[in-house]
């Protein structure tokens, strides 16, 4: 990834709460057809995130911890926060020496920009303001949250808004953090009366439907765009008399990861 930075905008969306086995089925079942267009091999990639819910694997994640693969090994990271004894920053591995990766981004000359989703980026609380407040620009309306069926074209009303300003010759970090997988997910299922797996399901159904229009604002601006698109956490449905996430389930650590170019004119 340091070879990348500078020369092409860097995008990273979180698909909060998307679990892995879902995204997985349905990629496979051709369900999602314009995400898997972009998944290498047209397949996610099966991680461990670092966290068990949003504010955690975000804070891990903006330091250099993003899901790790699930395999054994020693896995070198794409950019790493620098911090003595570290083992896992290779030849490859973009290091910084900054807390986060937006203020270390906005040092090499990137423009950052957040839209966030769920309510650890929505700002009405000192709590709400930690992670947005990393950025240089950040953006949250109720729109934009759990309780909206349009959550994602409100962003992507907004950042259509914003990102045509960005200077040309100035690098952009777009953050986008989407919530649509997050309960409650029911109203992207006609009649469902509750949150449950095919209710996730019909989630990301959603949010791959609008995937193009986000590639293609994104690459709107002629610059090569090195994307990373993964689940922060994923969410239990009953298994083993569980529901939600902040335990440790395979089906909460288990998370789905890509990353990939985006060229303009593709979109």
């Amino acid at each position: 990834m340091r070879t990348l930075i500078g020369s092409h905008d860097i995008c990273l969306v979180t698909l909060d709460t998307l679990r892995f086995d879902v995204a997985a089925e349905l990629a496979g079942a051709g369900r999602t057809p314009r995400l898997a267009r972009v998944l290498p091999g047209g397949r996610w990639e099966r991680r461990h995130s670092p966290a068990s819910f949003t504010y955690a694997a975000h804070h891990a994640f903006f330091a250099g911890f993003l899901p790790t693969p699930a395999g054994p090994g020693r896995h070198e990271r794409l950019y790493a926060a620098a911090f003595p004894g570290s083992e896992t920053a290779g030849g490859d591995t973009w290091v910084f020496d900054a807390p986060d990766l937006p203020t270390a981004l906005d040092r090499a000359g990137y423009h950052t920009l957040c839209l966030g989703g769920v309510g650890f980026f929505n700002r009405r609380s000192p709590l709400g303001a930690v992670l947005p407040g990393l950025f240089a620009e950040a953006h949250w309306e109720p729109e934009f949250g759990v309780t909206s069926p349009t959550c994602l074209d409100a962003q992507l009303d907004r950042l259509a808004e914003v990102l045509p300003g960005q200077p040309v010759d100035r690098p952009v970090f777009t953050f986008l953090n989407v919530a649509a997988l997050h309960q409650p997910n029911r109203h992207h299922l006609p009649g469902a009366a509750q949150d449950s797996r095919d209710s996730h399901a019909a989630a990301l159904e959603y949010v791959d439907s609008r995937v193009d229009r986000l590639f293609a604002l994104l690459t709107g601006r002629g610059r090569p765009v090195f994307t990373i698109i993964c689940s922060d956490h994923g969410t239990a449905y009953g298994e083993d008399g569980h529901t939600g996430h902040r335990i440790g389930h395979d089906v909460v650590w288990t998370v789905p990861y890509a990353h990939f170019t985006l060229r303009p004119g593709e979109w």
